[in-house]
């Protein structure tokens, strides 16, 4: 039974001993997860990794949540903020999914958001780091199993300054998520009394990188830090090298820069320097696991968008379990 207005996902990870005791009959309809990430566009290998981890997840566990089979429907996102309402009403209104899976970009994140709130609509954040999700605009009823974009380019403020840093110059796309990147790592470079040179914002999702390489070589500034990501890091960090800039002006970023990225980088990569919430080599039991099932199911090695995707999974595994498969 699907209860949007009166139910949320905080009520089903809290629920635990009373809810455990009761004997909820399962519904015989599959759970019906709707995901609503970018299977196109220069973020396509991020939803693709998401939605792997994802499931992986729950192929672990039968292939079911809650003793019920798993109905998955796959709406491209194409990371356009225009089309978020619409299609998130599509998918809530429409398909009656009984969760909303998504997004990859903040922007797509914010037109999500108005429609979670109108609906009531259980949604799951597995990437865009927009801190107003769980901040601000936090809800009883929005999740996140990934980050917030303060959280991975604030400590690179300190470690540039550490390194001799003085003078940066900031370079990232035109929209929520990339400029508050940029906001974390310029708070924190500033406060240990660094200059930020210049800041340069790129229409999104461009990748014609040459005049602002050009503009980067003018101001002389001591290192770059960027937040680009997917097709658009290969790109940068790739531009980057063949303009010769990394010989004399190193480049830092958070590391969705290079996330994912290494392989098509080759050479372009070495030197870069990024900070990031996870890394497929922690060692510990749970991730070492999680990576050899990743690369026995897919062939390679996962990044942090798949282990996003694989927590969204066990999430709803570990929810859905103690509540006996109800929605």
């Amino acid at each position: 039974m699907k209860t949007f207005k009166k139910t949320s996902l905080a009520t089903l990870l809290s629920a635990t001993t009373m809810l455990s005791a009761m004997s909820v009959a399962a519904n015989e309809d599959p759970v019906k997860l709707g995901l609503m990430l970018p299977y196109s566009g220069t973020y396509t290998a991020l939803g693709e990794a998401i939605t792997n981890g994802l499931k992986l997840a729950i192929d672990q566990e039968g292939g079911q949540l809650g003793g019920r089979d798993v109905e998955y429907i796959e709406l491209d996102s194409e990371a356009d903020p225009s089309k978020a309402p619409q299609n998130m009403s599509r998918l809530v209104n429409g398909d009656n999914v009984d969760f909303v899976i998504g997004p990859v970009h903040s922007g797509v994140a914010m037109g999500m958001l108005r429609v979670a709130k109108q609906t009531g609509a259980i949604t799951i954040i597995p990437n865009a780091g927009l801190g107003a999700a769980t901040n601000e605009l936090c809800m009883p009823n929005v999740f996140r199993t990934s980050f917030s974009m303060w959280q991975d380019s604030y400590p690179m403020g300190k470690v540039a300054y550490n390194q001799g840093h003085r003078k940066i110059v900031t370079i990232t796309w035109d929209y929520a998520g990339g400029k508050e990147d940029l906001a974390g790592f310029e708070e924190a470079f500033t406060a240990e009394d660094g200059e930020i040179v210049q800041q340069i914002l790129v229409p999104f999702p461009s990748t014609e990188f040459q005049s602002y390489l050009t503009q980067i070589a003018s101001l002389e500034p001591d290192a770059v830090y960027t937040f680009f990501a997917g097709g658009g890091g290969v790109s940068f960090v790739r531009d980057y090298a063949a303009a010769g800039l990394n010989e004399s002006i190193p480049l830092l970023g958070s590391g969705f820069l290079t996330e994912g990225n290494l392989e098509a980088l080759g050479e372009a990569g070495e030197g870069v320097m990024t900070t990031l919430h996870y890394a497929e080599t922690l060692e510990n039991n749970a991730n070492q696991s999680f990576v050899t099932a990743y690369e026995n199911a897919y062939g390679e090695t996962p990044d942090t968008y798949a282990v996003q995707g694989y927590d969204t999974g066990m999430m709803l595994a570990q929810a859905l379990s103690v509540l006996g498969g109800d929605t």
